[in-house]
This record gives C-alpha cells, structure tokens and sequence, in this order.
C-alpha cells in the first residue's frame, strides 16, 4: 500500500503577510497613497496624508469598497494605505521580480593550466578567457600542480603573470597570484563598458 504524503502547511501561503483591516489592531496610524484625491471624491470628505484613527480608516475604506492595508509595521505610528490588498499584491510581487531580473548573476569560468603548459595551449585558453570576460563573466585562472611539479612554483607565476599580461586590456586582476593547496589561481574581473 502506498503511504500517504503528507501536505506542506506552508504551501500555498502567501510570500508577504500585511496585516489588513480588523487585523490592524493599532489605536492611530499614518496615512499615505497616491488614491486619497479619488477617495475623497467617494466620500465627499477631503482626506490628506497624515495620522488618523484606525476605525475611521477602516470606515472609510469599507465606504469606497477597498482595504485598509497596513504597509510599514515598524514605523511610528504604522504606516496604512486604502487599497485593493489583492491589487496591493500583485504590484508587490510584481516589482519584487523586477528588482530580482534586473540584479547581476555573476558567472565564473575556470581556466586551468599545468606548470609545463606550451604557447599554442596557452593561446587557446587565452582566446577563450578574452571570449569570458567580453560576455561579462569572471576568470579564475589556476595552475594545477601535480606530483613532483609543485617544485615549478616560480613558473606556475610566471605562466599566470603572463596570462594577466595578456588580458589587461579585457579585464582587471583581483589579487595577484597565490597558492592554495596544489593549485596558484587568479581572479580576473570583466572591465565595465
């Protein structure tokens, strides 16, 4: 018999909880919205950015069909909105998104080397590091030291001093080269456009 799973409780909750209408508990609090011109024609009352009574917010808000949106909790006094909370949402996850796509994702290509590594494989790997950094990606560039070769420290830095050379017109260098383990790597940074 197949066992039975168990539903996740926070499955399909809500990312953001706003406190809204009879949830906002708070005697006074700060009004703000760029509706409050419209609202005031619905109730026939003018009503201006400022600090008001909850119960009246909440009366008005139910008068015009919207909802009294608590939007800042911890400003003094909370700061509320009259608003369709749905709406309220959507454009929260919405913009939330928009600043998520527009945030950078940093990429980092490795390009390894040997300490005994010949011109034309140093030249292969050079085209491509150039082709990294002009997509807008990081290089780590390392030199592997196997076995007996950790005794060629001084041309693992020379090789990698080379490669640095050679790319300072396409990127910038983070720190000069250093060991870590039985690898001397570097970090090389795209040049901004």
């Amino acid at each position: 018999m197949a066992k039975r799973r168990s539903r996740n409780p926070n499955q399909g909750k809500a990312k953001f909880n706003f406190r809204v209408n009879e949830r906002i508990r708070i005697p006074e609090v700060r009004l703000v919205g760029d509706n409050l011109d419209e609202i005031s024609e619905k109730i026939g009352q003018k009503i201006e950015s400022g600090i008001y009574s909850t119960n009246v917010l909440r009366r008005w808000a139910d008068e015009v069909d919207l909802d009294l949106v608590e939007i800042s909790p911890n400003a003094n006094p909370p700061v509320v909105r009259i608003t369709d909370y749905n709406k309220f949402l959507y454009e929260r996850k919405k913009k939330e998104k928009e600043l998520k796509s527009k945030t950078a994702k940093t990429v980092v290509k490795e390009i390894r080397f040997g300490p005994n590594t010949d011109d034309h494989d140093f030249n292969f790997k050079l085209r491509h590091a150039i082709k990294f950094l002009k997509d807008g990606a990081k290089v780590k560039a390392f030199v592997q030291f196997r076995g007996r070769t950790i005794v060629f420290k001084d041309r693992g830095q020379l090789l990698l001093l080379k490669f640095i050379n050679e790319l300072e017109e396409y990127g910038a260098v983070e720190a000069l080269p250093k060991m870590e383990g039985r690898r001397m790597f570097v970090m090389i940074t795209p040049k901004k456009k």
